[in-house]
């Protein structure tokens, strides 16, 4: 652990009214993500690569950052990790320092709906003087992500 730059720890659900591999099939394409993550500006298909369970693919990501009345856009790279089922890593480096790791599951539910419990478990890695921000931004953006995403579903 390093003096300078902080760590902390989310876990992040929504039910979601639609089966796990439409859930997850729309959730692995990040075109998709830039619809419903309130930050995302554009997003650029880079690299694919296949793993023995799975694919790997990489973006070029750009978020418009509020910063009170003004905001600035950051481009920053992004990955997903995407096994042939289950869960998915994603991972997200911006400058200077911040580190976005996470793991999503796709779990079926029958209540309160019928469909999908999405899960989220996020950590932040990010240096000290820009943690309580990028914490409470980067949560708030995916709280929000999640729910665009049941959104999209419900609306068919």
């Amino acid at each position: 652990m390093s003096l300078w730059t902080a760590h902390s720890e989310h876990a992040l659900s929504e039910d979601v009214p639609a089966p796990p591999d439409a859930v997850r099939d729309f959730y692995v394409d990040l075109d998709n993500i830039k619809l419903v993550h309130p930050l995302i500006v554009s997003v650029e298909r880079l690299e694919r690569s296949e793993t023995p369970d799975g694919y790997r693919q990489s973006y070029r990501v750009v978020d418009r950052i509020p910063l009170g009345p003004f905001s600035m856009q950051i481009t920053y790279q992004a990955c997903l990790h995407v096994r042939h089922s289950g869960y998915v890593l994603t991972e997200a480096d911006q400058s200077p320092g911040v580190r976005l790791r996470g793991m999503v599951s796709f779990e079926p539910i029958q209540e309160p709906v019928v469909g999908t419990r999405l899960t989220e478990r996020i950590r932040i890695s990010a240096p000290r003087l820009l943690a309580p921000m990028t914490r409470r931004m980067g949560v708030k953006a995916h709280i929000a992500m999640l729910a665009g995403i049941r959104r999209h579903f419900e609306s068919g």
